[in-house]
This record gives C-alpha cells, structure tokens and sequence, in this order.
C-alpha cells in the first residue's frame, strides 16, 4: 500500500462519513505509482483489490466499528466488504474521470 497508511490509521481518530470523504482521503495517501496502477485497471479487475485495499479502507476507516454508520449508509450497504468495494469503485471512477493515467504517465513527454 502506501508508506503514509499506516499514518493515517493511527494519527485519524475521525473515519470519513461519506464515500466522496473516504476518496478524497484515499487520494491524499495513495502514492502516484498505486493511483497510476488502480486507474488503468478495468472495471471488472476491481475485485482483486477486495484483500489488498479493500481491506486497508475497512480498517483503516474503521468499517467494522459502530462509528461508521454514516459511511456505510452513504455506501448503500451495512456490509463492510459491501461498502469497501463501493469506496474502490469511486476511487478508481474519479482517477478514470480526472484522466489520472494519461496526466502521470511516464510515457507522456514532460
């Protein structure tokens, strides 16, 4: 994952409450080399991130705990591993929108 996970699991004592939350935080500590990689996954590839990030968001957003009513509900899911995979699949639809991959491409001329 990213060398700053660990980081925010232990210095964020508050847990997002909502998906766009949760992504904007997964932005700030991803490393370029993790968002470059998750943005040219294709849709269907996104559940191989279930055991890899999927279970960093659930513990590291406390997915499991009573606090985060709020943000499985804005999931749409009571489902920890439900609402992990809803906070990938908004993670990677930003990247795809933002055009992440084409901007950071190694490959594109500086």
């Amino acid at each position: 994952m990213s060398k700053n996970w660990s980081d925010i699991i232990l210095k964020n004592t508050l847990h997002p409450k909502t998906v766009d939350e949760a992504v904007e935080l997964l932005i700030s500590i991803l490393e370029d080399r993790h968002k470059m990689l998750l943005s040219i996954l294709k849709e269907d590839e996104l559940t191989d991130l279930h055991f890899g990030l999927g279970l960093s968001i659930r513990n590291g957003f406390g997915l499991h705990d009573a606090d985060s009513k709020l943000l499985l509900r804005d999931c749409g899911s009571d489902n920890s591993d439900d609402a992990s995979a809803v906070i990938i699949k908004a993670l990677w639809t930003k990247l795809k929108r933002d055009d992440w991959e084409s901007k950071n491409s190694p490959l594109v001329s500086q």
